[in-house]
């Protein structure tokens, strides 16, 4: 017993207790932790070879902003931890890469080597840097599987405010935009819920659920088919543009007639 105390009171047994323990904590956590993870992000983006031609293909088109690690600079942000989601809206709908320095990005053809491969392997490739959100199946995307009726419901409580109850867009402050939801695809509608895009906020799946925002895709695909019954929409953007044209046509219409009552009473007297 003496000779186990003495033990215990040695100015090194300190030292091998901390560090027994550090040893049963990492090797716990060997254990726990998923192995792989950044081949497994890759993975859940498209191939684990895609994410070297990614790389490639970020050095020459992305890393002058971004810088060659992707972690950012004075003229663009990190890329580490947006996801593959972020990567495929930005390139597919031509907002990146971008052509200026403006206060947003507007949508644009995207450019040439901007394949749907080439895509692929560059949201493969961010996807490696950090996670992030990844890109939807077919299934998430399919309007055909949501429901307009409560897409719609949803729409108006999260989106008419900068989008228009029809998706039209509307002017934001200091030169942003919410730009029309007409020419996104359903991929691209998921990706900006999702990734949050300049303006925009983010709407997790806590905050609306992969379901419902198929359905929030549903009816905004569905209402780009709908007529004007009442003749022209007028951009459909609400009763600003209506009361314009009904003031500008009404007035201009008053006065012509004005203009012909008075001319005819002169022809008369004369």
């Amino acid at each position: 017993m003496n000779s186990i105390t003495a033990r215990r009171r040695h100015p090194l047994a300190r030292v091998a207790v901390v560090a027994l323990a550090l040893g049963l904590l990492g090797g716990g956590y060997a254990l726990a932790a998923p192995n792989g993870s950044t081949a497994d992000a890759a993975i859940a983006s498209g191939k684990a070879d895609d994410a070297a031609e990614g790389k490639s293909l970020f050095v020459a088109h992305c890393a002058s902003c971004h810088g060659f690690n992707a972690e950012g600079s004075n003229k663009a942000p990190t890329l580490i931890g947006v996801g593959a989601a972020a990567v495929d809206f930005q390139v597919s709908s031509g907002r990146m890469p971008a052509a200026d320095a403006g206060p947003q990005a507007p949508r644009k053809p995207r450019p040439d080597w901007a394949t749907d491969q080439a895509i692929d392997q560059l949201s493969a490739y961010v996807q490696s840097l950090g996670g992030g959100p990844t890109r939807p199946t077919e299934e998430q995307v399919n309007p055909a599987l949501g429901d307009p009726a409560k897409g719609g419901e949803l729409f108006r409580a999260n989106c008419i405010q900068c989008h228009n109850f029809v998706g039209a867009g509307g002017a934001l402050t200091y030169g942003k935009y919410a730009p029309p939801l007409n020419p996104a695809t359903p991929t691209q509608i998921y990706e900006a819920m999702v990734t949050g895009p300049q303006a925009m906020p983010v709407f997790n799946d806590s905050t609306i659920t992969p379901e419902q925002k198929r359905d929030m895709i549903a009816y905004i695909t569905h209402v780009r088919s709908q007529v004007d019954p009442g003749g022209s929409g007028l951009g459909r953007i609400g009763p600003v543009t209506e009361g314009l044209v009904a003031w500008v046509v009404g007035l201009s219409l008053l006065i012509l007639a004005s203009i012909w009552i008075t001319a005819k009473k002169r022809r008369a007297q004369a």
